[in-house]
């Protein structure tokens, strides 16, 4: 029997999982091309197509070394509840990050109010599933749904997710929509505090960053998407400076895979800095288990295992496993 290394299952806090069927269909253009084939994939998604093949790419997150996923989901309540039973014959712990959407996208994506919203939400939450609020982003909810939701997740203890500052283009729209920048919205609103999480930030000014570490938020970077719809570099230094906590996740799901993203995060670091070991072991094995699961308001969640005798570690002196586990292998380490 091959020996084996358990570890704290890495958690993966932001995922689009229906986005995994994109893979190698859309590789040219910019991130705004892409999204229209998104949007198209999106449209022809029904409960069963959500249910088949969410399971498979739960599976493939068990297998990488996933044992929670946040499924930051917009494509309906009948679909959710579908995604819900992926997650549950997949074996994987499931928080369902469901999306508030007021405009824009597909039609499918939207609430009529956000009334609509969060009774659709509590009716996630009477399932026994854990939930998240996830206004979808300051392009989807205007202010006052902003507002409402803000105070909610913090009258409720809820976890709330939203992305901001992915693209130059939705700063310059929430610029000229609300005279400020989105992370300056999301905190007017009151949607930052120790309960949010800002999914991206890539082109987060400083007075953004300092706003995001005041309020004691979190910042999910997905560096494996960021790099495949050319977003730009998470600004790792420049929140790791301020001591904002950062969690993985997969994103689109281009790839799956925690070890790449942590690894990504200490190699735009290096690159940046000229040096080596700038975030540090422990910190980057923090950034994939302990924070993500506290970003999803999860206390206890499954281990995964270390094949010991896969080819990947082959002569290497067990002290020294941990390090070349997230900087010599690959997500089929695992036992799956």
């Amino acid at each position: 029997m091959a020996e084996t290394l358990r570890l704290p299952g890495f958690v993966n806090a932001h995922s689009h999982a229906f986005q995994r069927a994109l893979r190698g269909r859309t590789e040219g253009g910019d991130f705004w091309e892409w999204r229209s084939g998104m949007l198209e994939v999106a449209g022809g998604l029904t409960p069963d197509r959500v249910r088949a093949e969410y399971l498979h790419v739960y599976r493939e997150m068990l297998a990488a070394g996933y044992t929670v996923v946040g499924e930051f989901h917009y494509l309906g309540l009948p679909e959710a509840h579908a995604a819900m039973e992926a997650a549950a014959e997949s074996g994987i712990e499931l928080v369902l990050l469901l999306a508030a959407y007021g405009r824009g996208g597909l039609e499918r994506f939207r609430q009529a109010s956000v009334a609509d919203y969060l009774s659709q939400l509590e009716s996630v939450r009477e399932t026994g599933v854990r939930v998240g609020l996830a206004p979808h982003s300051v392009r989807a909810c205007p202010r006052d749904w902003l507002e409402e939701l803000g105070a909610y997740a913090a009258r409720e203890s809820l976890p709330l997710h939203v992305h901001a500052d992915e693209q130059p283009r939705e700063i310059e729209e929430c610029v000229a929509e609300h005279g400020m920048r989105p992370l300056e919205l999301l905190a007017e609103t009151g949607c930052l505090g120790p309960h949010a999480t800002v999914v991206h930030a890539t082109h987060a000014d400083a007075r953004e960053l300092d706003l995001l570490a005041e309020s004691g938020a979190r910042v999910c970077l997905c560096p494996t998407t960021d790099a495949n719809l050319g977003d730009g570099f998470a600004p790792v230094l420049e929140l790791t400076g301020r001591g904002i906590d950062i969690c993985i996740g997969s994103d689109s799901n281009v790839r799956i895979d925690p070890l790449e993203e942590l690894r990504e995060l200490e190699g735009i670091a290096r690159r940046q800095t000229g040096r080596r070991g700038v975030i540090g072991l422990t910190t980057l094995l923090a950034f994939g288990t302990n924070e993500g699961a506290a970003a999803l308001g999860v206390e206890r969640w499954p281990e995964a295992e270390v094949d010991l005798g896969h080819r990947s570690l082959e002569g290497v002196e067990p002290g020294d496993v941990p390090a070349a586990l997230v900087f010599g292998c690959a997500a089929d380490v695992f036992s799956s």
